[in-house]
Formats: C-alpha cells, structure tokens, sequence
C-alpha cells in the first residue's frame, strides 16, 4: 500500500491503465502498427507527467496528431492523455509557460475532429471548453497549492515567533532572579565571618529570589500546557511594579518610583510588557551601572503609557558605567514593537543611562496603526 501513496508508482499505474483501453479501441478497429504505437504513445507519457510535464503534454499531442493526420480517424481514449498532460502542466508550471504550449494541444484536437467526418461545430467547441476547463482546473490546483505552502510557512514563522517569546520570557526571568540571587549570595559570603545577621539576612533573600524565579517558570510551562485549562497564576504587570521594587531593594538597588496620570486597564500582554521592560531595565542597572539608585518613573497618558527608568551611571559597568545594549535591550524593544510602541535606551547627556518605553493604550485597537508611526 505504500507504492501506491508514490506519486511516480501512481502515476505509471495511470499510464498503464489507459494503455490497455487505449489498446482495447484501437485493436478493434483498422488500424497499422503504426496506429497501434501512436495511441500507446498518446497515454504512455502520462508515467512521467510530474517528472517532465511540459515534454508529456507535446508528447501526447504530437502523438494524436499523427494519429489523426495519418487517417485513423478519432482520438483513441476521447484524447484523455493529452487532457491530463494539459492538466498537469497548469498545476505545476508558471501560466506563462502553459499559454505557450497550449496552442499545441488545441491545434492537435481541432485537426483531430476536422478529420473526422459528421463531428459537428457544437461537439468540436465542447472538446475546447474541456482543454480550458483542464487549464483554469490546474490553475486553481496551483494557487491552492501556493496558498496551501504560504500557510504552512506561516505557521512555521508562528512557530519560531513564539519560541523567540519563550525565549525572551526566559531570559529575562532568569537575568533578574539570578542576579538577585548572585548579588545575595556574595553579600553573604563578604559578612558571614562578621555580621552572621546581615549573612543570613542576605542568604533569605537569594531564596525568595530563587523561589519567584521557579514560580514565573512554573506559570510560563502552565500557559504553554494549552490541552489542560486549569486554573492558571496571572503574568505579572504595572501592578507588581511595587514588589518589584522592593525586592531590588533588598538586593541593594533603591529606586524612587513616580507616576502620574490616571491608571487604567490596559490589556495583559501590554501589562507583561511594562513589567518585563521595567525589570529588565532595573536589572541592567543592578548588575553594570555600579550605583544604589534609580528611578522609575509611570505616566498614564490618555493615548500613550510611557515607562522611563534612569540611572545617574557613574559605576564600573561595560562601558564607562552604561550597559550595553545585548539580547536584553534588544528583547525590551521587540516587546515594544509588538504592541506598536517605541523602546529608546541609550546614555543622558549629563551622565546615566536611560530606557524609555512608549505605549499605545488607546482603547480602539485601529488607533495603535497611527498611534506607532506619531511614536516613531
């Protein structure tokens, strides 16, 4: 059974099939050798229609042709062989290419019924309208086709998209907890001869970190788990910035946090966005801008959130005190884009480092088009 899901075994099966009823007609009939080889050859060449479409179909139409030229009288098999090469060369070959070769199959059916006395115009225009129908058919199995690969692209883009996601979720899950938890431990590690408080002190807070970090990847696997809906735990938002903060202030970064405006809901994955920007950000300052403070500043416009978190720099960090830009940053503005806003991260001009962070929030979604190109 798995020769016959062969493209090519099924195509000579074909061939083979419409050889023997070619045969049966032409055998019952007065016809030479020569007419005998002529209709094999009009339905012989289909074993190979989708290996050399374009060299079956001038094939099976030079081979009716000189059946009909040669006085045999009508097409063997109604002219079926050359329908099919027809057929196949729409579906596999550019229209170009067809609207070529398609005067050869109408040349060879008009000379075929011409030659045949009592065919009336009505029959001959009927065997035409069967050569286009086969043309639009195999042109339509191609577009269908091409649409058909367009999809499975895109759901391999889709694929990719949401692992570069997952990805992104990752990172910036682990770069957080993980310095916390690095920074907690060196602590530790500095003043457990001196000040077994401060150490231990130090020590719980790496294992809040550590345990924070297990339950966002333990809520990232649930959402990911589609087949089982059961109750989920809520990606975190503007609304966690609060503990955010406090949690950087246990690891030695104290950040003054503004906000004006006026809060509103502005839909979960904007929420993650705002959250992962902010902690991202605040970790690229607690791990190379060499200071203790920062500040996190919210405005709830009416059209636009806008998220800004500057240090004063100043520290050891890769480049004089100001982080580069890598994967995180890079992240942080995909995020951004997602939504239809703008990320900006670059040095103050006095010194310091900001990230600026510019979201639609309108609440008509057509408004984030127009809303994305003003940000830009």
């Amino acid at each position: 059974m798995r020769l016959l899901r062969t493209p090519v075994l099924v195509d000579v099966l074909l061939a083979l099939m419409l050889t023997a009823l070619s045969l049966v007609v032409v055998v019952d009939g007065d016809v030479g050798p020569a007419g005998v080889v002529l209709a094999v050859l009009s339905v012989a060449p289909l074993a190979v229609r989708q290996l050399a479409p374009a060299a079956t179909l001038a094939a099976t139409s030079l081979a009716l042709a000189g059946y009909a030229l040669l006085g045999y009288g009508d097409s063997p098999s109604s002219a079926v062989g050359m329908v099919i090469a027809l057929f196949t060369v729409a579906t596999l070959r550019p229209r170009a290419t067809v609207a070529m070769l398609f005067p050869l199959p109408l040349a060879t059916l008009l000379a075929s019924y011409l030659s045949v006395d009592g065919v009336s115009a009505a029959l001959t225009g009927q065997a035409v309208v069967v050569l286009l129908c086969a043309w639009a058919l195999g042109d339509s199995t191609r577009r269908w086709a091409h649409r058909a690969q367009e999809a499975a692209l895109l759901a391999e883009r889709s694929v990719a998209d949401e692992r570069t996601r997952i990805a992104r979720e990752l990172h910036d899950v682990v770069a957080h907890h993980m310095s916390v938890v690095a920074l907690q431990n060196g602590v530790a590690r500095f003043v457990v001869d001196t000040d077994t408080v401060a150490a231990r002190t130090a020590i719980d807070h790496a294992s809040e970190a550590s345990r924070e970090a297990l339950a966002d990847m333990r809520r990232m696997l649930q959402a990911l788990r589609t087949e089982e809906p059961g109750d989920r735990a809520p990606q975190p938002g503007v609304a966690d910035l609060d503990e955010l903060v406090d949690r950087l202030a246990a690891a030695g970064l104290r950040v003054a946090v503004t906000r004006t405006g006026t809060a509103r809901p502005i839909g979960a994955g904007r929420e993650l966005c705002v959250f992962r920007v902010a902690q991202e950000s605040l970790t690229n300052v607690l791990k190379h801008a060499g200071v203790d403070r920062a500040r996190l500043h919210l405005d709830h416009g009416d059209r636009v959130l806008t998220l800004e978190v500057v240090d004063d720099g100043g520290g050891s960090g890769p480049v004089d005190g100001v982080p580069t830009p890598g994967f995180g940053i890079t992240g942080m503005r995909e995020r951004a884009e997602l939504y239809g806003g703008v990320l900006e991260a670059g040095p103050e001009p006095g010194g310091g480092f900001v990230v600026r962070l510019r979201l639609p929030v309108a609440s008509t979604a057509a408004l984030v088009g127009p809303l994305s190109g003003a940000l830009t």
